[in-house]
């Protein structure tokens, strides 16, 4: 799990400070604030990731990529590339990391169940982008690696009078290092050089596979169909539009994956989860997934919207279904221990299904081990989830909760102060409008229109 993120210069955001991240994080506040960016900037370190170029210090996407954002110039806040970019990430491993001295294979040199990693990425001036430092912090330890004033020249840190630990060059070895691969990997010769840094290599594979187990699902998702082609495909997500979710339906059915519910409860397929939980936010009394003809490849989804009511496809019955349907899937489908990054999961749903998709985002935490950083407008979501702080059903501290506005250009973060009974200590003002004022003025009205002599048609 993503423990906290921070950023500095990255496009509205001059300076976040740091940022914890909880199982349920929230990102709320008005349009162009700034929510999205953060989601943003972890899209970018997991294309980054998955990119085959290792010469590629940042994959800034196209069309094609889980997200677009141009040059480095543009972002980079006020479009100033001179200023850089720095940020930092920090995240629990799955498994606890032992380092073992290379000299004495018996004795463990650092361990750890947590790394924190941190880079400064500048341009060359020719528009590049260069790393000018980057470090992980493990066990207490700091080790990395910094331009030298020759531009092409790099250094790992400790330096080799640092009194805790200290690498070791391998003797006739006495050049310098090349440029690190994209921005967090240390290049090949980092290993060739040193008698002691084989190790680092573990941290890059911790980037990586931190990167492997983090999944989108943005705001625009697909319309319906009709029908649906399924050629036996093992989608790894839903799209970023949603768009295989029935894919993942499918390929969680084939693969007969059923989910626990906890202690004497009958476990749930993918599938089941999915219903019952369209039948729970009151969309819709069924639904399933089936072949048009035994044995092809052509399927339909058909859904019934009441009890009594007639059989239709999906296409028949209200948008909202086909819209929340990517977001119920990716929460039971997606490996334990995964973090999904959701935009605006509400969408086109209806004040008290709002409200019931944080109970979905709750059961994927604590049943799954999932962490959900989502960026929203519902005032129901987040009433939901104050009012399940209250009854104790998640714990103020699973639950990171942040207003974002703007101010003279520049994009601030406002934690949300939940007490125990889930009451917000620090309401900004106009955060989902004034509600008594609004009150107030639609009273003032009527007294008006009463003081003319009209009446209510009631």
């Amino acid at each position: 799990m993503i423990t906290s993120i921070s950023v500095k210069n990255f496009k509205s955001w001059k300076d976040t400070g740091k940022i914890r991240l909880a199982p349920i994080t929230g990102l709320f506040g008005s349009n162009s604030s700034g929510k999205t960016s953060l989601l943003q900037l972890l899209l970018m370190l997991k294309q980054t990731a998955e990119s085959s170029d290792r010469a590629q210090v940042l994959n800034l996407g196209d069309d094609r990529s889980l997200v677009e954002l141009g040059t480095f110039k543009d972002i980079v806040l006020d479009h100033k590339s001179e200023a850089g970019l720095t940020w930092m990430l920090a995240w629990n491993l799955k498994d606890k990391l032992k380092i073992v001295d290379p000299e004495h294979r018996n004795r463990i040199l650092f361990e750890g169940d947590s790394l924190q990693f941190q880079a400064v990425i500048e341009e060359n001036g020719t528009g590049r982008m260069v790393v000018k430092e980057l470090s992980y912090d493990f066990a207490e330890h700091r080790f990395g690696m910094r331009q030298k004033q020759e531009k092409s020249k790099y250094a790992l840190f400790p330096s080799a009078n640092d009194a805790s630990f200290r690498f070791l060059r391998i003797k006739g070895r006495p050049w310098e290092l090349p440029a690190p691969v994209k921005c967090y990997g240390f290049p090949d010769q980092v290993k060739a050089y040193y008698q002691n840094a084989g190790f680092l290599a573990d941290f890059q594979l911790a980037f990586e596979e931190l990167f492997t187990s983090v999944y989108y699902l943005g705001p625009l998702r697909d319309y319906p169909k009709r029908q649906y082609t399924w050629a036996g495909a093992q989608p790894g997500d839903m799209g970023r539009k949603g768009e295989k979710v029935v894919d993942a339906l499918l390929a969680s059915r084939e693969r007969k994956e059923l989910i626990s519910r906890g202690p004497g409860r009958r476990r749930f397929t993918v599938e089941e989860y999915v219903v019952w939980w369209l039948r729970e936010l009151k969309l819709i009394h069924s639904f399933k997934v089936e072949p048009i003809k035994e044995g092809g490849n052509l399927y339909q989804v058909k859904v019934r919207k009441t009890q009594g009511s007639a059989e239709v496809l999906i296409t028949d019955v209200g948008f909202g279904v086909s819209q929340i349907l990517p977001v119920l899937t990716i929460c039971y489908y997606v490996p334990e221990g995964s973090t999904i990054l959701m935009e605006q999961p509400e969408i086109h749903l209806h004040p008290s299904a709002q409200a019931g998709l944080a109970d979905v985002l709750i059961d994927a935490a604590q049943k799954r081990g999932v962490q959900i950083i989502l960026e929203s407008h519902s005032e129901y979501l987040l009433k939901r989830l104050q009012r399940r702080i209250a009854e104790e059903k998640i714990a103020s501290k699973d639950a990171a909760l942040y207003f974002c506005d703007m101010h003279d250009g520049v994009s601030e973060l406002t934690p949300l102060a939940l007490n125990l009974f889930g009451d917000i200590e620090n309401w900004p003002e106009g955060f989902f409008g004034d509600e008594f004022e609004e009150m107030a003025a639609m009273t003032k009205a009527r007294m008006q229109r009463e003081s003319r002599g009209e009446k209510s048609a009631s």
